[in-house]
């Protein structure tokens, strides 16, 4: 009797306290959970409207210099000396490479001291002349001798031009012993070194003048025909991606590379950023500059091979998101190039993306969008396609 009075009892109690669990879910069941999910989500919101869209390409391009030599001797002998250091900057005729000059420096006495004896022969040549001179017109001298002493005197004064012209001769020939810089730019390296024996056949070393350089790129044939002269602008970028320098296009190569089937066009520009001669580079050619609807690349999604993006709809209960499709072209910038499907005046989600699902109420909120660490632009297969409703 005792043993079924607890029984009972004990049934009871469990009873109670089932009752009491059901009483507390009243507040916390079915309608608590689906209040929570209609709460109203905050998103940054942007209405499109047309900008500007590029249609570019990048390229790796090779920065030329336009004057740009390579340095030879002019005359033949062993390296005395090398003043200055490769890849230094020098003025216009600053000594690059000496060449021995003592061989041309000992020529150039001997002719010297030629010079002092003609030039005496001469003097005393001049003074016979003017002494025959006179004496002809006294009737003392023949006119023979005197026409033999000014045969004597042009002799010795041709005699003492030609020693003139032999002891300049010799000056400027010494002067190729010192190989100067015809320009200013950068030296490059130099492959002798001193004691080595040049000739007028050796390279010594080149210079480059960076002031102006050209930009050289190699484009396809169907994309040259796009490019005009004097307008389509080619730009120099960093590592960042933003441009350093740019010019317009001034040359198109009439036929296309017989090995690469690609066309060279160039461009000069006022080096001011220290770029040097023989340097590759990105770059940067605009073919066309329009206007056209854009949307931020934060606001897109794909599945497949479809984008989307979330358009702020109104609905009963205030405004939804709304996955819409959308056809996109080249980006620029930071925007797709809207192509199909949306129009201007639209207003699309550009935050949260990965967050939403189609017809989640959200709570749209404009200024400047900043999209977060799991905004839009992923792809469906990264689980970046809409939120859990990207099946649908």
């Amino acid at each position: 009797m005792r043993l079924v009075r607890r029984t009972w009892a004990a049934g009871c109690a469990a009873a109670l306290a089932l009752a009491g669990c059901k009483g507390s879910g009243k507040e916390d069941g079915p309608q608590g959970g689906q209040a929570g999910e209609n709460k109203a989500m905050p998103v940054q919101v942007l209405s499109l409207a047309p900008g500007e869209v590029r249609d570019a390409a990048e390229y790796v391009g090779t920065l030329i210099s336009r004057s740009s030599i390579t340095v030879f001797p002019q005359v033949a002998g062993y390296v005395q000396a090398i003043p200055v250091r490769p890849g230094s900057w020098v003025q216009r005729d600053e000594v690059l490479l000496v060449v021995d000059p003592r061989r041309e420096n000992a020529g150039l006495r001997a002719i010297q001291a030629q010079r002092a004896s003609a030039l005496a022969q001469r003097e005393y040549a001049q003074r016979t002349r003017e002494r025959s001179e006179q004496l002809l017109r006294e009737g003392l001298q023949s006119r023979q001798d005197y026409e033999q002493a000014v045969a004597q005197a042009q002799q010795a004064d041709a005699a003492a031009r030609a020693i003139e012209a032999q002891i300049q001769s010799q000056q400027v020939q010494l002067g190729f012993y010192e190989v100067s810089a015809p320009f200013k730019g950068v030296v490059g390296n130099f492959p002798v070194k001193v004691g080595d024996y040049v000739s007028p056949q050796t390279p010594l070393t080149t210079l480059d003048q960076s002031k102006v350089l050209e930009i050289s790129v190699d484009v396809p044939v169907e994309r040259a025909r796009e490019i005009r002269v004097g307008q389509t602008p080619m730009e120099v970028l960093d590592a960042e991606g933003k441009p350093v320098v740019g010019a317009p296009v001034f040359y198109v190569a009439a036929v296309p590379n017989a090995a690469t089937q690609l066309v060279q066009v160039k461009a000069a520009f006022e080096n001011t950023e220290g770029l040097r001669a023989g340097q590759l580079v990105r770059v940067r050619v605009t073919y066309d500059i329009r206007e056209a609807l854009t949307v931020p690349t934060a606001a897109v999604t794909k599945i497949s091979s479809q984008s989307f993006v979330y358009v702020a709809a109104p609905s009963d209960g205030g405004t939804v998101a709304r996955r819409t499709p959308v056809e996109v072209g080249d980006v620029t910038g930071n925007n797709y190039e809207v192509t199909g499907e949306l129009d201007a005046g639209v207003t699309v989600v550009v935050s949260s993306i990965q967050l939403l699902r189609d017809g989640q109420p959200i709570r749209p909120m404009t200024g400047n969008p900043q999209a977060p660490a799991m905004g839009g632009g992923a792809d469906a297969g990264t689980g970046g396609a809409g939120g859990p409703d990207a099946g649908h």
